[in-house]
């Protein structure tokens, strides 16, 4: 009698330090913080929105460059990576090039006109945006809370606090390095992106450059 093969096991998405990690502005420095301000922001706005990043995210058509002025007196000068510019990151032409690299569908740019406060260029930098949203999270190998309500409009949310790990499906993310998650508004990345953004000098063991990456397996 002809036996059925044996079937595989399913490997399971174990959650796992060093593999994946949330990735933000590096809010740790103190102090003011950066002193970039967003001249024509106003000129740019599309009423009833009011920062530029559309509700869907990306880039809305823009009528003119966004200009960026270099203002002393409001904080320090960008690193690589910045928050804050109307739903935006602003980020360095290092940090665009080692993004187009390793994983260029997760990212949108939008070049800008940077300025000094006495008119003079500035270093090239450009607004970007993770325009990339997997349902990859592995819930039942996860551990963290999750909030069911209609007070979000996706019906749920991720709380990423306290005792947290996060397994993903690998079948999901396929060749994703950078993503975001539908019912959190954070950034996720993987060691792959991590390790690019290390050999490209941004992050060293003295500097974080603006770069904050937090391991999503707290061990």
């Amino acid at each position: 009698m002809d036996r059925m093969p044996l079937m595989e096991p399913i490997a399971k998405n174990e959650p796992k330090a060093g593999e994946f990690f949330k990735l933000r502005p590096d809010a740790t420095r103190g102090g003011k913080g950066h002193g970039v301000v967003f001249a024509n922001e106003d000129a740019l706005l599309t009423p009833p929105r009011i920062i530029l990043q559309p509700e869907g995210g990306g880039f809305p058509s823009l009528r003119e460059t966004p200009l960026l002025v270099y203002r002393p007196q409001e904080g320090v000068p960008p690193e690589d990576l910045e928050g804050g510019l109307s739903g935006y990151w602003l980020v360095s032409e290092r940090l665009r090039r080692v993004m187009e690299t390793v994983d260029s569908g997760a990212f949108a740019f939008a070049a800008v006109d940077y300025r000094m406060e006495d008119g003079s260029k500035g270093p090239a930098y450009f607004l970007c945006d993770v325009v990339r949203t997997l349902d990859a999270l592995d819930e039942e190998s996860s551990q963290l809370k999750i909030i069911i309500s209609d007070d979000f409009e996706a019906g749920k949310y991720y709380r990423l606090t306290g005792d947290v790990r996060l397994a993903f499906k690998r079948e999901v993310l396929g060749s994703a390095h950078v993503f975001k998650l539908p019912f959190h508004g954070g950034v996720f990345c993987d060691q792959i992106f991590k390790e690019a953004v290390e050999a490209a000098g941004i992050v060293t063991s003295r500097a974080s450059n603006g770069l904050w990456f937090e391991d999503v397996v707290n061990c």
